[in-house]
């Protein structure tokens, strides 16, 4: 399953070296967790979501051959970036009252 999904990221996206799959298996249940790089990921989900579901379509059809369930999610690493935001935020906000 998950070279399956590597092979259809792989070559939608234009960093294909920054795919990171991670395959989670439980007893009737697989989760995979697709992290790409943040220009990437509009490409990966498609308009209003027609590609991401299109992807999990696939992948359900497959996983139900072998008698599996399958849950896809995409997975964001923007927590550090955030982090940085709102200190920058707070940063700026009472310079701002200040001048007020």
């Amino acid at each position: 399953m998950k070279e399956f999904v590597e092979y259809i990221v792989k070559n939608l996206v234009d960093n294909p070296d920054k795919v990171v799959i991670n395959e989670i298996g439980g007893t009737h249940t697989l989760i995979i967790e697709l992290s790409v790089e943040k220009s990437d990921i509009g490409k990966i989900i498609g308009k209003k979501g027609k590609t991401i579901n299109a992807i999990r379509t696939l992948l359900m059809s497959v996983a139900s051959r072998n008698g599996v369930r399958v849950n896809l999610e995409i997975i964001e690493d923007d927590e550090e970036d955030e982090d940085e935001g709102t200190s920058a935020e707070a940063k700026e906000e009472p310079v701002e009252e200040q001048q007020s």
